[in-house]
């Protein structure tokens, strides 16, 4: 018997920003700081998540949860009893339909496939693993504090403890070989990973990497040599049955695809709790984007005043269309034409017709979709759609 699926236009996910993690890596730009063993505040942020829940379910009203999401950071270092509190609240006062997926993002250090257990026993049924590279040398680039023969120990104690487990991976590594990059697919898919999410390292000026590559250090692989990584992405997991759902996401099957993440990119509604965390809600029948505090003292503080975010936005018509365009063209199901012709395109003339007519676009059954040759180009195509 299968999980009921999520209404996205009634049900609600919900994501929980854990900030703290052990080492910050060079690439990240996330909301994130040092864990140095700050009990007292980990304690006071995880009251003031439970508070913010309980406040924005009387925003929501009557709801049914539809997915939760423990990202970050590294929310594997929570205590396993803070997650196991946050999750029993949620379904408390989100009574959901069924069982449903309950992601947690974890780093596979020897400490914290020691939590493994008391997170799936806490209710936590999927495991997000940051393995990042399954090479010692790119791990060591990467700034990551585990090595390859620790990531494979703690995959191998992860299998024990959840039926489902992801894989995130980086690519387009300085020097990185489409031989090497095979290597390393096929050893994770060996580690019997239902999902896969191959990231291409993206270079943001903010972070430790950005600032290198500005000195020159080090120069990222140029364009051809990032289309064959891409391309050797696609024809080892399609080899192996992997369906690439969304760009940067594969699942053995429909049953692997995150059902999480396909909440979101379907539009629907999220709360965004802990510092930072982005939500997206229909208040009195309008689309609503909300960015908590940032910084970790700040959200607790404004939980506490009933002002935890920072931001707040309702979104007319076009820009919630224009969200969805972004996020819906990402997957395979793509968007309805008819949220294009909120943003006047249509399939007979302008931005929408060239893209078609070029091949990076089609229509199917009443929707658009990236084709093959739009999907690595994807950022390309949408600028010049939505411009």
């Amino acid at each position: 018997m299968t999980d009921p699926v999520p209404d996205p236009g009634s049900d609600i996910g919900l994501y929980v920003h854990w900030p703290w993690c052990s080492r910050i890596c060079p690439y990240c730009d996330f909301n994130v700081v040092r864990d140095r063993g700050r009990g007292a505040e980990q304690a006071d942020l995880v009251a003031a998540i439970l508070a913010d829940l309980e406040a924005q379910a009387v925003l929501t009203g009557p709801r049914r949860l539809a997915s939760i999401f423990f990202g970050g950071g590294t929310p594997s270092l929570m205590d396993p009893a803070a997650v196991a509190a946050v999750i029993d609240r949620a379904q408390a006062l989100f009574p959901p339909r069924g069982g449903i997926e309950i992601t947690l993002e974890a780093n596979p250090t020897d400490a914290e496939a020691g939590r493994f257990d008391a997170l799936a026993a806490a209710g936590v049924n999927r495991l997000s693993m940051g393995v990042q590279a399954l090479d010692d040398a790119a791990l060591t680039f990467l700034g990551r504090n585990h090595s390859a023969d620790e990531a494979r120990r703690a995959v191998a104690v992860a299998a024990r403890a959840f039926d489902r487990l992801s894989i995130d991976l980086i690519y387009a590594r300085p020097d990185q070989t489409v031989a090497g990059w095979a290597a390393e697919l096929t050893e994770a898919l060996a580690m019997g990973f239902e999902h896969v999410s191959p990231y291409q390292l993206t270079i943001e000026p903010t972070t430790a990497f950005g600032r290198a590559v500005a000195r020159g250090s080090w120069t990222p692989p140029d364009e051809d040599r990032a289309a064959a990584l891409y391309e050797t992405t696609q024809t080892v997991l399609e080899a192996a049955g992997f369906d690439a759902y969304e760009v940067s996401n594969h699942g053995r099957g429909g049953a692997a695809r995150s059902a999480h993440n396909l909440h979101v990119w379907r539009g629907g509604d999220y709360l965004g709790l802990g510092p930072g965390a982005h939500g997206r809600l229909t208040l009195d029948g309008v689309r609503t984007a909300t960015v908590a505090r940032r910084g970790i003292a700040d959200y607790v503080a404004g939980v506490a005043a009933g002002t935890p975010w920072s931001d707040h936005e309702t979104l007319d018509p076009r820009a919630a269309a224009e969200e969805r365009v972004l996020l819906g063209l990402r997957t395979v199901e793509g968007v309805a034409l008819a949220e294009l012709a909120v943003l006047e395109r249509t399939v007979e003339t302008g931005a929408l017709a060239g893209l078609i007519a070029d091949g990076f676009l089609a229509v199917t059954a009443g929707r658009v979709v990236a084709t093959p040759a739009g999907r690595p180009v994807l950022d390309g195509v949408l600028r010049a759609l939505l411009v």
